[in-house]
């Protein structure tokens, strides 16, 4: 087969997940590979995209191969896959798989764009490999490369792949109505940082709609406007100081302009199952930021043009998104059936968390993401300086084996269950005796409320 590798790493030739392929194809000689590095040359391609036309034409098999970059494909392989969109090329029936490295942070919603993508293309996709960065170091980790390299090899022979299911995108989307603007009575801000084409009427009428019902002042970020040198090139630069290897200033934006808000607005329309190119270059940028969840605390919103519906990929993105960040999520606000109701709700619910500091305990995607940067961040302290120090004064090396005290007890209740005469006995009470902390909780929230009666009856007595 000819294979087309769409290396989207910006290090292009020096890629970690680049060397998993080179290890690939010495051992699957059989075949001709070609490597595009789209991701090192986009502004190349975004000139002259005939250079890559005829590889893509030729390819029996497209193999995406990229580091995850906050939940999904780096900028610049976001911006090549709108790039293919955008010429006319057939590539129905060509197959196409993914091999990509990490710490496997979010490569589920990595993997799910380029399936979508794929769908949208009429590619034939066969799963992918997700990889840790270091497993092509391991015995155990060369040999999944190669397993999964057989596998395909298989599925494409037997003419395999994974069903294609393509929801209805065609529904209309609705105008939000404009109303009369509501008092600015609190002095804090809400910043809108959108992607905004003045021509998208939607989403510009949800944007004022939004101003206007808020009791907030806003301002509008337009990512458009901003003069962004380019992606992030994953180079590191920035893991001491903080300090952006680009010359553009962003990092300072960031801080003063969005981060120094109370809250932070998201408009966008869909695109490509995603916030579009624009986002993923933000979003890839604030790696300035590192690991550091610099915002958590204070709460995020939605504005949406499009089927929201019909994107599962692009919602769990969002909420896993804030619940990393230890952002509330206020609420999502589209305008696939009602934009009106749902941006007022929008308004009052962001309202009501500035107001009253509101936050909720983290679910799997907030827990689970951090305990991966807990560890990621804990081994690399040397290098990733700043995170380092600010997971240590936050609290965030939790590590479960330090609980000495805990791990003793739980080794004592053990050794007693596993006598049958002291399990016989304590067996009927185990659930008493887990139930006694909470208890005491309990009573003394009775007390509390007791003795706050009596006070009251003693205040009403004396007047």
């Amino acid at each position: 087969m000819n294979i087309l590798v769409l290396n989207g790493s910006p290090s292009g030739d020096n890629s970690i997940t680049l060397q998993t392929v080179r290890f690939l194809s010495e051992i699957f000689t059989d075949h001709k590979y070609e490597v595009l590095n789209v991701g090192a040359k986009i502004r190349t391609y975004e000139k002259d995209f005939s250079l890559a036309e005829e590889s893509l034409r030729k390819a029996d098999l497209i193999l995406f191969c990229y580091p995850v970059y906050t939940f999904l494909v780096p900028a610049q392989l976001h911006r090549f896959i709108e790039l293919i969109k955008e010429h006319p090329i057939d590539l129905s029936g060509k197959y196409a798989s993914q091999i990509t490295t990490s710490k496997h942070f979010y490569d589920t919603t990595a993997h799910e764009f380029i399936r979508e993508n794929c769908a949208d293309l009429k590619l034939s996709y066969l799963r992918g490999l997700s990889a840790d960065m270091e497993d092509l170091l391991h015995e155990k980790g060369r040999r999944e490369a190669v397993s999964f390299f057989k596998h395909l090899l298989f599925s494409i022979k037997e003419g395999l792949s994974e069903p294609v299911f393509l929801p209805n995108f065609s529904r209309e989307t609705f105008v939000a109505s404009q109303c009369e603007a509501a008092e600015k009575t609190k002095q804090e801000k809400i910043v809108i940082v959108t992607d905004l084409d003045q021509s998208n009427e939607k989403l510009a009428s949800m944007i004022e709609r939004f101003r206007s019902v808020s009791p907030y002042e806003t301002e509008v970020v337009n990512l458009r406007e901003f003069p962004f040198s380019g992606g992030c090139l994953g180079c590191f630069k920035c893991a001491s100081g903080g300090e952006c290897v680009y010359k553009d200033g962003f990092d300072t934006f960031l801080r003063e302009n969005i981060q120094a808000a109370a809250a932070t607005v998201y408009a966008f329309s869909i695109r490509d199952h995603s916030m579009g190119y624009r986002f993923k270059l933000y979003d890839d940028r604030q790696f300035c930021n590192g690991h550091r969840t610099v915002t958590m605390g204070k709460p995020v919103g939605y504005l949406i043009d499009g089927i929201l519906s019909a994107e599962p990929n692009l919602l769990e993105l969002i909420e896993a998104r804030a619940q990393v960040g230890g952002n509330y999520l206020a609420r999502i606000a589209s305008n696939e059936k009602d934009p009106d109701s749902e941006i007022d709700s929008l308004s009052k619910e962001l309202a009501y968390a500035i107001e009253n500091h509101y936050t909720q305990p983290a679910n799997f995607y907030g827990v689970g993401g951090m305990k991966i940067f807990r560890d990621l961040i804990y081994l690399m302290q040397g290098l990733m300086r700043e995170d380092h120090r600010f997971y240590k004064s936050h609290g965030f090396y939790d590590f479960p084996q330090k609980r000495r005290g805990r791990v003793a007890g739980m080794y004592l209740v053990g050794s007693m269950m596993q006598n049958k005469k002291l399990s016989k006995k304590i067996g009927a009470n185990m659930t008493k005796g887990m139930l006694m902390p909470y208890q005491q909780v309990l009573n003394r929230l009775s007390k509390l409320k007791g003795s706050r009666e009596e006070t009251d009856k003693n205040t009403s007595n004396e007047e």
